[in-house]
């Protein structure tokens, strides 16, 4: 499917040229429309036909002048609007830009096929970095099939548009000196209007009798008012000559743009198409040479690391174990600290024991001192008793 597009891309090439190649005409229109009295003998009967078209005592006939090339105006600026929309300019420019889009979206990081996944990658259950590398290039090589086919579709109809846009510009512009024929028709109508039948029909009414008098004013209204507009009508094709003679311009830019993006589509096709292609065959071959000089390096580094590693460890191990044979079997220090203790409790023993003789030898005074006391009281209750009867144990002692 590639080489027959890059085939048909090649053939193109030619008919692409000579479009490039080729300037487009653009025509001045002419700004003034020339008037009756100025045309010449071809025009001026032209224009003495559209002036047959009106008729001052028909509302319709003045309401609907010109209409015919207004009509046909509309259906051209509907064909144009149809046009623009169908013609797919725009999803030609999306092709080339989604065809940026993803060569840009091939990111080199994702090339690490040493690269640990995200907590968001395990979540989804992503891929390995090295299988996602390798789903990622088919997807990109789907797309650029998929996008040229595209792109060749979108030429061939571009070419085939700025063809159908000469045809539509012909015919606006014949349409543009339509309107000035009719412009010049209303001009020279209103001019008749004021130089002769409303003078004509004034006249009428100052030598109309009494009883005629009012319909004839009412006939000079009616055609005053129907030479209004006329000239209203005739105001209204001017301004759409000018929004037709301002489409002309258009219709060539539009063919302009389609000529740069069949030159831009023919040159993707052609040129940058198989370069970026070429550019990723090349990417995945380096891929896979730095994926074996990863693996080489990582072995020379495991066997340096062992080397080093089981050399430090021999070192740590040696120098645990020689402190440990040169050690007593008790330490001085704690011999030394559990000396210091026992000394320390015999002290505090001896302490405790004269610090309990002490306390012992005062309370045995003071049960002593209590002792006198209770009996010293009771013999002087007992006494009390004996003198005033049975009264005295009824009563404290003060």
């Amino acid at each position: 499917m590639e080489n027959e597009i890059f085939q048909k891309a090649k053939e193109a090439e030619a008919m692409v040229k000579e479009v490039a190649e080729f300037q487009l005409p653009v025509p001045i229109p002419a700004e003034d429309v020339v008037t009756y009295d100025a045309a010449d003998e071809g025009t001026s009967a032209a224009i003495e036909k559209r002036i047959g078209e009106i008729d001052m005592t028909d509302t319709n006939s003045i309401v609907s002048f010109g209409s015919s090339a207004q009509v046909e105006l509309q259906e051209i600026s509907q064909a144009m609007l149809q046009d623009v929309k169908n013609k797919d300019v725009g999803p030609a420019g999306d092709s080339l830009r989604q065809i940026v889009s993803t060569i840009r979206g091939f990111s080199v990081s994702e090339l690490d096929v040493r690269r640990e996944r995200s907590w968001w990658e395990w979540l989804l259950g992503r891929a390995a970095p090295v299988h996602n590398f390798l789903a990622r290039f088919e997807e990109v090589q789907g797309q650029i099939d998929r996008v040229t086919a595209n792109l060749e579709g979108h030429e061939h109809k571009l070419l085939k548009d700025i063809k159908s846009l000469d045809q539509l510009y012909d015919k606006t512009l014949a349409f543009y000196d339509e309107l000035a024929l009719y412009i010049a028709a209303g001009e020279e109508k209103i001019k008749r209007l004021d130089a002769t039948d409303i003078p004509a029909k004034e006249a009428e009414v100052q030598a109309a009798a009494e009883e005629q008098g009012v319909m004839k004013a009412q006939e000079l209204r009616d055609l005053r008012a129907a030479r209004d507009d006329l000239e209203r009508r005739v105001h209204d094709l001017k301004l759409t000559r000018q929004v037709t003679m301002q489409s002309l311009p258009s219709i060539r830019l539009v063919q302009e743009n389609d000529k740069s993006l069949v030159t831009k589509i023919n040159s993707t096709l052609v040129n940058t198409v198989p370069l970026w292609e070429t550019q990723l065959a090349q990417a995945v071959t380096i891929q896979r040479s730095s994926e074996a000089a990863d693996a080489v390096r990582e072995a020379n580094d495991l066997t340096n690391e062992l080397l080093t590693k089981n050399a430090e460890n021999l070192r740590e191990a040696n120098k645990k174990i020689r402190e440990e044979m040169e050690r007593g079997v008790f330490d001085i220090e704690a011999v030394k600290k559990a000396n210091a203790d026992l000394i320390a409790t015999i002290e505090e023993s001896l302490q405790i024991a004269d610090e309990g003789k002490a306390k012992r030898a005062a309370a045995e005074e003071e049960l002593q001192k209590m002792e006198a006391e209770l009996k010293s009281t009771l013999a002087s209750a007992s006494a009390r008793k004996d003198g005033t009867g049975s009264n005295a144990g009824e009563s404290v002692p003060a």
